[in-house]
């Protein structure tokens, strides 16, 4: 008996508590531009001027605004080529890092102290600035942008559509009915930093992005998605169009995982929720929006992503 009651306290996911949502959407354009320079400056190290927020306007509010959530240790340089894409279609475009990240130092460590509570803030803020841009927000985002995106979707009723691209919410080098075990035992033991190619090390490309990453970090993504999970077991998703874009080629993160979040969202809500797959035959990778990262079909991928956001009107 107290054997299993040890092994239900590991498997459990710990601290999970709902993380709530503080809308205070920006009133004005003029509004929401002060907010996003204001953004802008509250970094607490020197900036990689390729990382910095990207703010795409036409100079005035228009229909439709969008916010895209790059990957960890990734920056909005990431997203820049696919953002442009939504700007000519006519959206305003906010493309902000998340937080200690972009640095200029590649080495920064910084990244290491990401929390959940700082995942969702940001998904906070960069929903209010978007509304001062457009009239309706859309929200999208890749990876660990994929599970702030999620987060959101599940509190905000105020996004008019989110688009949840290859989101962490497991790993594939870790079976899934371990990744809660995975997540407490990494959050416990002391933080460690490995290289995301042990061959390059900091020679890894892009040379904007962090070549490391955190345990601590990942944990903390995972919290995050674990948090947005348990809110989905009891409430339905705030925003009313999702839809799930699956990689099956990916080699990093679980689809599995993201398809059984996915599942309780659709006994939750009566619309179904749309699920793009792209096929292993592409041989996309997990990052499959920068154009910097070799084997890309961006030309296969962004015009998916256009017309599933309505961003080819």
């Amino acid at each position: 008996g107290l054997l299993l009651a040890v092994l239900f306290f590991i498997m459990t996911p710990w601290n999970i508590e709902h993380l709530p949502s503080r809308p205070n959407p920006a009133k004005s354009y003029n509004e929401a531009l002060a907010r996003a320079e204001a953004l802008r400056l509250a970094q607490a190290q020197p900036m990689n001027p390729r990382c910095e927020l990207q703010l795409m306007t036409h100079k005035r509010k228009t229909e439709y605004a969008i916010v895209l959530v790059h990957g960890y240790t990734s920056c909005p340089r990431q997203f820049q080529a696919l953002g442009k894409q939504f700007y000519n279609a006519g959206y305003n475009v906010l493309i902000a890092p998340l937080p200690h990240h972009g640095y200029a130092n590649r080495l920064s460590r910084e990244h290491g102290k990401l929390t959940a509570e700082e995942l969702a803030t940001y998904a906070d803020r960069a929903i209010d600035i978007a509304h001062g841009l457009g009239n309706k927000v859309v929200m999208m985002g890749l990876s660990a942008g994929g599970v702030t995106t999620a987060w959101a979707a599940q509190n905000r009723s105020d996004i008019e559509r989110a688009i949840i691209i290859s989101p962490a919410f497991g790993f594939k080098q870790i079976p899934l009915p371990l990744t809660a075990a995975a997540m407490n035992l990494f959050s416990a033991l002391p933080d460690e930093f490995e290289w995301w190619n042990p061959t390059l090390r900091e020679h890894e490309t892009p040379t904007y992005a962090y070549p490391q990453y955190s345990r601590h970090a990942l944990t903390q993504i995972l919290r995050l998605g674990f948090i947005a999970k348990f809110d989905a077991l009891h409430h339905a998703p705030a925003t009313k169009k999702i839809a799930l874009v699956v990689n099956h080629n990916d080699t990093s993160v679980s689809n599995e995982a993201a398809l059984q979040f996915v599942a309780v969202w659709q006994k939750k809500q009566n619309q179904t929720i749309a699920i793009i797959e792209f096929p292993d035959s592409l041989k996309l990778p997990h990052d499959l929006i920068d154009q910097e990262k070799v084997n890309q079909r961006t030309n296969v991928v962004y015009p998916l992503l256009l017309k599933i956001t309505g961003g080819e009107r």
